[in-house]
């Protein structure tokens, strides 16, 4: 990892904090990836997903928020 980033975490999670920040980025990574899976075979079973199932999943993962909200991470 680029000693700049490994700064730049110590001073946002303390020496102690690392592990547990970087277990958790990993963690939601692997999340991350497992759902561009599910997507990618979805899509190709049955094609690329509408808006409204786009909406439905982001409801069910997010709550009431918009589209606009995820996108600026506000959710």
């Amino acid at each position: 990892m680029p000693a700049e980033l490994v700064s730049e975490l110590r001073s946002r999670t303390g020496r102690r904090g690392l592990s547990s920040y970087i277990t958790e980025a990993v963690r939601h990574q692997l999340a991350m990836d497992g759902l561009a899976e599910i997507v990618a075979s979805h899509e190709e079973e049955h094609g690329a997903l509408t808006k409204q199932e786009i909406e439905a999943a982001r409801g069910e993962l997010f709550g009431d928020v918009t589209a606009e909200d995820v996108e600026r991470g506000a959710a």
